[in-house]
């Protein structure tokens, strides 16, 4: 079974940026689609960006130009780019397939907060 870290969360002030990691312990080049998920507190796990194998991008409307996901199969790798976070894009971040095929990892924690 693949094993998923996720790193690159932390404290931002609202406008700010940061950029996640996620590391699979097993070859993604195979998986076809791999996405960003994302969990507010009480609310319900969601979808924010995928990415495709061929590259193919789809992001939720909310983060839709603000976000940018990608993915390095040679380092079992996918990114992705947070700019002019919003404090509603508090929460934490997990990686993934599309749909959910993988253990969920620990997350990493995103707060955009003045």
């Amino acid at each position: 079974q693949v094993q998923l870290v996720e790193s690159g969360g932390g404290l931002v002030q609202p406008g700010g940026s940061l950029r996640l990691s996620c590391a699979a312990s097993g070859s993604i080049a195979r998986v076809y689609v791999m996405g960003w998920y994302r969990q507010a507190p009480g609310k319900q796990r969601e979808l924010v960006a995928r990415i495709t194998s061929g590259g193919i991008k789809n992001y939720a409307d909310s983060v839709r130009g603000r976000f940018t996901i990608s993915r390095d199969n040679a380092k079992n790798t996918v990114y992705l780019q947070m700019d002019s976070l919003k404090p509603e894009d508090t929460a934490v971040y997990y990686c993934n397939t599309v749909p959910v095929n993988y253990a969920w990892g620990q997350g990493t924690q995103v707060t955009a907060s003045s």
